[in-house]
């Protein structure tokens, strides 16, 4: 098989990487469940007012897009405040990478608050 040679082709580059589940993911978890369950009307509103911006006419759009912004800013600053009370626990030397795994989780879990969280 192969060019002709009699042993078997090598290892595919990268073959011998094991994807981990990262560091903080358990806790990030929780606090994102926690976060759902206390705070369902701020992610249905987020998303209701996404959809009249997006359904607007013209004329309304710009007033409906501040809306869906404030209502943005509002779930940002409360993920934001679970995050960032957690990080104070934290030793510096991993505090940054646990901001970064949430910051991600966020992206993939709640992703209306995914550009904010970043910027907080």
């Amino acid at each position: 098989m192969g060019r002709g040679g009699r042993c078997a082709p090598g290892a595919l580059p990268g073959a011998h990487l094991i994807f981990r589940k990262p560091r903080f993911a358990d806790v990030i978890e929780r606090q994102l469940d926690l976060f759902v369950r206390e705070h369902p009307d701020v992610i249905e509103e987020a998303r209701e007012r996404l959809a009249a911006y997006n359904s607007a006419e013209r004329d309304e759009a710009e007033e409906l897009y501040g809306d869906y912004v404030d209502s943005v800013e509002t779930g940002t600053e409360l993920l934001a405040d679970i995050r960032d009370h957690f990080k104070r626990t934290l030793d510096e030397d991993v505090d940054e990478q646990y901001e970064r795994e949430f910051n991600k989780a966020v992206a993939k879990r709640l992703p209306e608050f995914a550009l904010e969280i970043e910027n907080r």
